[in-house]
């Protein structure tokens, strides 16, 4: 399994208060006892709102977990193209725009620097953002060259303009079963029958601020709601053309890019 959406916390990297939350550590060990027993061969360890603009901690991460776990960051609109570069040969492979927490660039900077980064290192754009705004950025949206949406687009009143950027060829991120408002079983299906290569798993480890946690079953809902060989593609096979992974080697071992 690749995990598509996972979060560092390390306490040797404070977090910031975002909204008055402050998350609990969880460390790559942390990460890598919990994940031990689900076959996961790599993954995306995913900035968060109470990461900000801080790389430090996904360098050190991605150092320890290996060359086939890459990195999401948030960026200013003033990144350098010498910092972009520099992310990107640690294994940086999108940038995020955190519409629903903040944190992040602003939509206002969505276009340009979903373009600047991509045209510099083929990075793709990844938006936490509720699914229900999604119909008056559809123009933005389907112009970019690449773009991931999280969370499945966590509400159940916006799967028509999510769908409609899937029909254009945008990713989902099958994660965060247990902070969506919408029936997941019937929302992977509606996607996978629009675009079988749309949606991308993750754990959404270690599922800050979620009303219910991953379990170990969101793995099972997949395979029983897709079937074995579309649940193959969703669970592992998607990732590899989302973040361009070329390689497969053990979690957990350090390697030079």
């Amino acid at each position: 399994m690749f995990d598509a959406h996972l979060h560092i916390i390390d306490p040797r990297f404070p977090p910031v208060e975002n909204d008055g939350y402050l998350p609990e550590p969880f460390t790559v060990d942390d990460y890598l006892a919990r994940v031990a027993h689900l076959g996961v061969t790599g993954g995306a360890v995913v900035s968060g709102s109470f990461q900000a603009f801080d790389h430090s901690y996904l360098l050190d991460a991605l150092d320890r977990l290996g060359p086939t776990f890459v990195g999401v960051v948030q960026l200013p609109a003033t990144a350098s193209d010498d910092e972009i570069t520099r992310l990107d040969t640690a294994g940086v492979r999108a940038v995020r725009f955190n519409v629903r927490r903040g944190g992040s660039a602003t939509l206002s900077d969505l276009d340009r620097l979903a373009r600047r980064v991509h045209d510099l290192v083929g990075w793709h754009a990844e938006l936490y953002i509720d699914s229900r705004d999604l119909a008056d950025l559809h123009t933005t949206i389907t112009a970019l060259p690449a773009v991931s949406i999280d969370h499945l687009g966590l509400s159940q009143d916006g799967l028509p303009s999510l769908l409609r950027l899937v029909e254009s060829g945008i990713h989902v991120k099958a994660t965060g079963f247990g902070r969506v408002d919408l029936p997941v079983a019937d929302t992977l299906r509606a996607v996978s029958e629009v675009n079988p290569g749309a949606l991308v798993f993750g754990t959404d480890l270690p599922s800050t601020r979620a009303p219910r946690p991953f379990r170990d079953s969101d793995i099972t809902l997949v395979e029983d709601v897709l079937g074995d060989e579309l649940a193959d593609a969703v669970l592992r096979r998607n990732a590899s053309e989302l973040y361009r992974i070329e390689t497969e080697t053990a979690p957990g071992t350090s390697v030079s890019r």
